[in-house]
């Protein structure tokens, strides 16, 4: 059951939450709680439908108009929606039409709500609804209601007293910087000698594709989902091949969403899935930059959710692919605490810090070059093997200057490294592998 009011109804994440779930018929109750106001506008300035639930059927969802404040109207309606999805028909639109008799939150109060909307809504009180009710019905008494409400005040009343008497909580900044992640599960390792014998000349992209191999041989729970990434085999083929050996459950088109699809993803890592999705071109990460950084990369830090999920964006220019499918985003995301950024140069560290990122257990953001795809070749290890995360290489020894790069950069400074030594000076150049966290110690 994921719950909204009517304001977020008017967000792009709702809609694209609504088509993915009914595309999949997926089992989820859309729960919105249509209090009539979204903060101090009122319901006529947000939507022109009559009712919200009327969007369902153009998503091909049942949509219910449900009395919110009638206790046995939501009881009946949610039974008959959670029914359907167990029988496998797919997700329910549910609005319940209520009011909110405060302020959005303390500070805000009601002064902007008409007085007679708020006398008319008092009469519909959900809690007197019911009583009556059950007065009616012969099952309580008034008196009996007096009875309860001075037991709970009593408890509520103890318990109040023991948070007022409690100490101030006290904290360090180690432990706080300890709560942005998770602990690491990744237990690095290097390849074996049956992974060596197995050692053969990869290009950047095949060494990529190895990689999800592995991951997803090593381990069921890893779900792959994207754009176009299923018989197509993604628009730079990274996936081909890939339905036809882990079947569709496992390799899964998504409509034209970025915020969809990694929402789907935190539900299932949340869910005890490992998610990997793949922007077809990073630069559409935008589209899923509220997720990215509001949600997946807080919710550690948040209530202590593990969120196993791995964001591939093929990244940068030098492919003649124009502005919007050439660019660097990076930047973007090495200022947010909680997700893991990683930029591998070769192809040896293209499988080596992929399988990593998978097996880390925390948010993973992976940009991979697309200008190295196929011009980048070296040799990669059969098997598994993973990089420590946060652990820079030395690409170059050299005294007289040292370069920090990563990603497409090492091969442009190792260039100007060689062409430097003809002249008798020696650069080192330190590909830094890792963008957040960084390997400072090295540098």
């Amino acid at each position: 059951a994921a719950f909204t009011g009517d304001g977020a109804t008017s967000e792009g994440d709702f809609h694209e939450a609504l088509n993915l779930a009914a595309v999949w018929k997926l089992p989820v109750l859309f729960v919105i709680e249509n209090n009539q106001w979204g903060l101090s506008t009122p319901a006529h300035e947000q939507y022109a439908c009559r009712h919200l639930a009327d969007r369902g059927l153009g998503y091909g969802m049942p949509g219910v108009v449900v009395d919110g404040n009638d206790l046995l109207s939501v009881h009946r309606a949610v039974r008959r929606a959670a029914e359907r999805a167990r029988r496998g028909d797919g997700p329910t639109l549910l609005e319940f039409k209520t009011f909110r008799m405060r302020g959005h939150e303390e500070a805000s109060g009601t002064d902007y709500v008409p007085q007679e909307q708020v006398e008319e809504w008092a009469k519909k009180d959900p809690v007197k609804r019911y009583e009556a009710f059950l007065v009616e019905k012969g099952l309580f008494t008034e008196a009996d209601f007096g009875t309860i409400r001075a037991a709970y005040k009593a408890r509520i009343d103890a318990l109040a007293d023991e948070a007022f008497l409690a100490p101030e909580p006290r904290s360090t900044v180690e432990e706080k910087l300890a709560d942005v992640f998770a602990p690491s599960l990744l237990v690095p390792k290097a390849p074996t000698p049956e992974d060596e014998a197995g050692t053969r000349e990869r290009r950047y992209v095949d060494a990529i594709s190895d990689g999800l191999r592995t991951a997803m041989r090593r381990d069921d729970r890893v779900v792959l989902l994207g754009q176009d990434i299923a018989e197509y085999g993604g628009v730079f083929k990274v996936t081909e091949g890939f339905v036809e050996e882990f079947g569709k459950a496992r390799v899964r088109n998504t409509p034209i969403i970025e915020s969809g699809a990694i929402g789907c993803a935190i539900g299932l890592a949340l869910g005890g899935h490992v998610p990997m999705v793949e922007m077809q071109f990073g630069d559409f990460i935008t589209c899923g930059f509220n997720q990215i950084v509001n949600n997946l990369a807080k919710t550690h830090w948040r209530w202590g959710g593990r969120v196993p999920v791995v964001i591939r964006a093929p990244v940068g220019g030098g492919t003649g692919a124009g502005p919007f499918h050439s660019q660097c985003i990076e930047s973007w995301f090495t200022a947010v605490a909680g997700i893991k950024v990683v930029a591998p140069a070769t192809p040896y560290d293209a499988k080596g810090l992929l399988l990593a990122a998978f097996e880390d257990g925390n948010a993973g953001l992976y940009l991979e070059h697309k200008f190295l795809y196929r011009s980048a070749r070296g040799r990669v290890p059969g098997g598994h093997y993973s990089i420590p995360i946060g652990q820079a290489r030395v690409a170059r020894e050299g005294n007289d200057a040292t370069l920090v790069t990563y990603g497409v950069g090492v091969s442009w400074a190792l260039e100007a490294a060689a062409e430097l030594a003809r002249e008798g000076r020696e650069i080192e150049v330190i590909d830094l592998r890792s963008l957040s966290p960084i390997d400072f110690d090295t540098v």
